[in-house]
């Protein structure tokens, strides 16, 4: 037996992450890919994974610890067959020493300083989110001190100058910086994405009768936040159309036995992929994003289609990569795995990112129609509700004949989008989805 340390694997660009639950103690008996603990990040919950079996001996990590890659989660003592394995390795394997004593020679020429990032567009500075501008008063300050006041987002119309007659010095904008920041965020105003709103009152709601307090998860905490972000950033506008997707459920239907013999179940939401890929290729526009300042549009080459999916923890959003070439059956076989492991907590990180354009289908639990949040920094996303039969006038038979309707609602942001292509693109959806064989072209 040898003792040997579990570290965390890499978890993709993520850092300190939250550990919610420790699976194992010491004294525990682990196999190979047992979960030692849960990690919970901004998008889905992960299990780490043990790399080897063995028995634990000691556990170097909490609930409530921060992890990253690298982080020593316990110690183990290593079965013998393992080690068995190691050494037959290590003697086909080369020896890697450390090298970690080395001493680093300092570099030959000062390292330059890195700039700091500019706050992007939407998030401005805390201090200028609290300005309140005086009309009518001119303060007496230099040209450098107002330069310096507007990088900082001071308002120099509140401050108090302490120089000769009253004139501002940048002394006197730093303190008035320092004793801002060290106000309470929420003073009868909370500031958000630079709107300033009336603060929540804090209620006692017991007053009126039986109370329970639930805690929410993580997740719903965090995606709460940035559909709040979402909101408010992002100038919202949903346009609302119908698709006749008669024939098109009719093909789906005939297609399920071949598509049950590969193991796959054949939804609808794998054709909406096909016809917004499509879609996003006569209105490129939808498939890009505002660059972090807002300055420029950012045009993607690439198809990758994000669903939103429900879990017990909350809303969360897998990423099918390259629709554009895949058929309707590869696609929903992703969509059936990626669900899957979406709620089993299983989803990676890198099964979460890239994504160009958002679906969130409600279809199969119902409603007629809905207003979804754009999935930012994409600019656009389509909101599917439950389809119905109606009636619809048929021109030639002079009758009334009954199909099948499906709800449309697309969000987008009309910084990038306006009406009328936002209209172009619902009608182009609806046409793609009312023959079928444009699908498949």
């Amino acid at each position: 037996m040898a003792i040997q340390e579990v570290f965390v694997p890499d978890i993709g660009n993520f850092e300190n992450v939250d550990v919610i639950e420790v699976h194992v103690k010491a004294g525990d008996s682990i196999r190979v890919d047992d979960a030692l603990i849960t990690l919970e990040s901004d998008k889905a919950s992960m299990d780490i994974p043990a790399p080897f079996a063995g028995t634990v001996k000691e556990v170097k990590i909490k609930v409530g610890d921060k992890a990253s890659q690298g982080t020593l989660i316990a110690l183990v003592d290593v079965d013998d067959i393992m080690q068995d394995a190691r050494k037959a390795l290590a003697v086909t394997a080369p020896v890697v020493t450390s090298v970690a004593t080395a001493e680093i020679p300092p570099p030959s020429k000062p390292v330059e300083e890195v700039p700091k990032p500019i706050p992007p567009q939407g998030t401005p500075n805390p201090v200028a989110a609290r300005a309140e501008f005086a009309p009518g008063k001119n303060p007496h300050a230099s040209p450098s001190v107002r330069k310096f006041a507007r990088e900082l987002g001071a308002d120099l119309t509140r401050i108090s100058g302490s120089g000769p007659k009253g004139r501002i010095t940048k002394e006197d904008v730093q303190a008035w910086i320092k004793n801002e920041l060290s106000k309470p965020r929420a003073e009868g105003m909370a500031s958000s994405a630079g709107l300033s709103v009336q603060a929540m009152p804090n209620i006692d709601f017991s007053q009126f009768g039986e109370v329970e307090t639930q805690p929410l998860s993580r997740i719903k905490k965090i995606s709460g936040a940035n559909l709040h972000r979402n909101w408010v950033t992002a100038p919202h506008v949903t346009q609302f159309d119908q698709a006749d997707i008669t024939d098109l459920e009719d093909f789906r239907k005939s297609m399920q036995d071949e598509a049950a013999k590969r193991g796959v179940k054949l939804t609808l939401l794998a054709f909406l992929m096909k016809a917004v890929v499509n879609a996003l290729r006569a209105y490129p526009h939808f498939n890009a994003s505002l660059s972090a300042d807002g300055s420029e549009l950012i045009l993607k080459k690439y198809y990758h289609i994000g669903f939103a999916c429900d879990t017990p923890d909350g809303l969360v959003v897998p990423v099918i990569r390259d629709v554009n070439k895949k058929d309707v059956l590869d696609i929903a076989r992703e969509l059936g795995e990626l669900s899957a492991r979406a709620r089993e907590r299983k989803l990676k990180v890198e099964e979460m990112q890239g994504g160009c354009f958002t679906i969130s289908s409600l279809g199969g639990i119902g409603g007629t129609a809905f207003t979804p949040i754009i999935n930012c920094p994409e600019v656009a996303i389509l909101g599917v509700s439950r389809s119905s039969l109606q009636p619809v006038w048929n021109a030639q038979t002079k009758t009334f004949e009954p199909r099948l309707i499906l709800p449309l609602s697309l969000s987008y942001d009309h910084r990038v989008i306006d009406g009328a292509d936002g209209a172009r693109f619902t009608s182009h959806l609806r046409v793609m989805l009312s023959d079928v064989r444009r699908l498949l072209l």
